[in-house]
């Protein structure tokens, strides 16, 4: 069945039940995210697959991501708001980056590239999230320095104390059981670079930032889904404004905030 006719078909059985707020919201969820995979073939047959712009431009990305939005992660304007710490985390001179939460690898190869001292390990639950990170090390020429693995526990933190470690976890609201220093004593000595699903668990955010208050500085970052491209393509230039937007939208359905987390002094 044709991309078309999958849409057509859940919007089919979408219009059976009531008109409700919901029903019509999750219609106009569907419909874009059918539209900006429209947009992806577009930028991949004007562009390829090199990230254009950001702390990782340069990457030579795949066809599709693991999961969720990929039109931003070609573009550069991912995640945009957290770039700037980013770019930091690649200056810095850490030993052991955990990606905990790693997907297709977009962030665990994307930084092997540029931090060609550390040690890359990218933990994530599903197979397929493992296979796409593999295949994307390789093309990337990373594979011997990236180790890609499935469930990180906490008692797993232990191995990396006295290293200067950076910890940066997306794990759709895994971190409220994994982030706990009282069970992982040597998170305390690490920085931490965490998204907070508040949209899956109201209130993760407060119990992180109690948790890690006394033994680190925290900045929360909000995000309010406007991006910005530096250089944009020109075909890009030429998209209705609509297009633009759904281009860069993340298919986020509420709050993440990141908090990022260094040892107090």
């Amino acid at each position: 069945m044709s991309l078309h006719a999958q849409v057509q078909s859940q919007l089919q059985q979408m219009s059976a039940g009531a008109a409700d707020a919901n029903t019509l919201n999750n219609a106009l969820r569907l419909l874009s995210k059918w539209r900006s995979v429209l947009i992806q073939n577009t930028l991949i047959q004007q562009e390829g697959l090199t990230v254009l712009q950001g702390p990782l431009a340069g990457l030579e990305f795949i066809a599709q991501s693991a999961e969720g939005c990929h039109i931003p992660k070609l573009l550069g304007c991912y995640e945009q708001p957290l770039q700037p710490h980013v770019s930091k985390a690649i200056e810095a001179d850490y030993d052991v980056i955990l990606n905990i939460g790693c997907a297709e690898g977009y962030y665990a190869v994307g930084m092997a590239r540029k931090m060609v001292k550390a040690q890359i390990l990218a933990h994530d639950l599903d197979a397929r999230a493992q296979a796409s990170c593999k295949e994307l090390a390789q093309k990337n020429g990373v594979l011997d320095r990236i180790q890609v693995g499935g469930l990180f526990n906490p008692e797993d933190f232990a191995r990396y104390a006295g290293k200067r470690t950076l910890v940066f976890c997306d794990i759709e609201g895994g971190e409220r059981d994994l982030l706990d220093p009282a069970m992982a004593p040597a998170l305390g000595h690490m920085d931490i670079i965490v998204e907070s699903h508040e949209c899956l668990i109201p209130g993760i955010t407060q119990l992180l930032l109690e948790r890690f208050s006394p033994t680190h500085d925290i900045t929360v970052i909000h995000d309010d889904g406007q991006r910005s491209l530096d250089n944009a393509p020109q075909w890009f230039n030429g998209l209705a404004h609509l297009d633009q937007l759904l281009a860069t939208w993340e298919w986020r359905s509420g709050p993440t905030p990141w908090l990022v987390m260094h040892p107090k002094a």
